[in-house]
């Protein structure tokens, strides 16, 4: 198995692309690098978690993959207020951040039963 056979590794690449993407001609440059790293930040430690040598590695990787799929929700409502994303965008990317934050922590159960 790899880790890009992951679900939760697929959906959180294709996020942080959707991320990028809206944000690669903002003008708002604090905003767009810090929302596009926390957003490139899960899918990359789902990765190196995934290619460490032991279930405790890996686990400690996912709680970092976890933390920043709540740094993202933080920046996206923020982002609302300032009117950097629409709330029919911003709602559809919370909601993808929080199943992503929930199969993290499923993954992070199984891990534990290693």
């Amino acid at each position: 198995m790899q880790f890009e056979s992951l679900d939760v590794w697929q959906r959180s690449a294709d996020l942080a692309c959707e991320i990028y993407l809206h944000f690669k001609l903002s003008k708002e440059f604090g905003l767009k690098d810090q929302i596009t790293r926390s957003a490139l930040s899960i899918s990359s430690n789902i990765a190196e978690g995934f290619e460490r040598k032991t279930p405790k590695d890996y686990a400690r990787f996912l709680s970092y993959s976890k933390g920043s799929c709540g740094e993202l929700r933080s920046q996206i409502y923020i982002a609302v207020k300032i009117g950097e994303i629409e709330a029919e965008q911003a709602d559809k990317w919370l909601a993808e951040a929080r199943e992503i934050s929930c199969m993290l922590s499923g993954l992070m159960k199984s891990i534990e039963s290693w």
